[in-house]
């Protein structure tokens, strides 16, 4: 018998995007802030390089190992929820249909019509109705842990990739100017992103990014200019 494909939902898809997009933010804003640390302090380009890309793998596999452990919490609550909801179905059945009916007539429904409702939904359905009005959970659609740790991996390491290239690559009066670019549009972008998949305010988002991204450098460039005097 051969078995039914499952796709992921728009939950789903929407979880990794958004652990990529956290991500790339977290990236980017923790190797600038080594590097302009670093370069203030030292103008060897071999250290800065060093140090930039030490944090960039630290951070990337941070973020990750973080998402992991978040998004394994929350698949193991939707597991015991299931769980739950599959032992009530077994030991108390009239409860749970009592829940179907309570839920439907709170939207508008009559109590006739919401408990004819009910006793379908549970007669058809029992699992997948009760775990998606008590929890808004679909029935074999948990969050993928490892999708949001590579999503998070990844994204955070090429965030962190574009001030490490723009401070390593360039030289002389261009090393700061093209690093500060880098950082202003990288961020704006993850502002751009970030908007988009949470349906909020684009341009609020993107000017916000920016004025943390440029806050961040002149922190530590503060910082560095302040240990470099000892």
């Amino acid at each position: 018998m051969e078995k039914k494909k499952q796709t992921a939902t728009m939950d789903e898809k929407l979880n990794t995007l958004r652990a990529g997009v956290l991500g790339s933010n977290d990236g980017i804003l923790t190797v600038v802030g080594v590097l302009f640390s670093v370069a203030v302090a030292t103008p060897n380009i071999f250290t800065i390089f060093i140090a930039g890309l030490s944090d960039l793998l630290a951070c990337a596999f941070s973020m990750a190992s973080g998402e992991y452990a978040s998004v394994s919490s929350q698949r193991d609550a939707e597991s015991s929820s299931v769980e739950k909801e599959r032992y009530l179905l077994k030991n108390d059945l009239a409860g749970e249909k009592k829940s179907v009916q309570e839920f439907y007539m709170s939207r508008g429904i009559t109590e006739e019509t919401a408990k004819e409702i009910a006793d379908e939904l549970i007669a058809k359905k029992p699992l997948e109705t009760m775990v998606s009005i008590k929890y808004n959970i679909e029935l074999n659609h948990y969050m993928n842990p490892w999708s949001a740790a590579f999503s998070s991996l990844f994204s955070a390491a090429l965030g962190g990739l574009f001030p490490l290239l723009a401070m390593s690559l360039t030289s002389g009066i261009y090393r700061w100017p093209a690093t500060i670019l880098a950082v202003i549009v990288s961020v704006g972008l993850t502002g751009f992103m970030s908007a988009k998949l949470g349906d909020g305010k684009v341009k609020v988002a993107v000017i916000r990014n920016i004025i943390i991204g440029i806050l961040t450098m002149i922190i530590h460039y503060a910082m560095g200019k302040l240990m470099n005097e000892f």
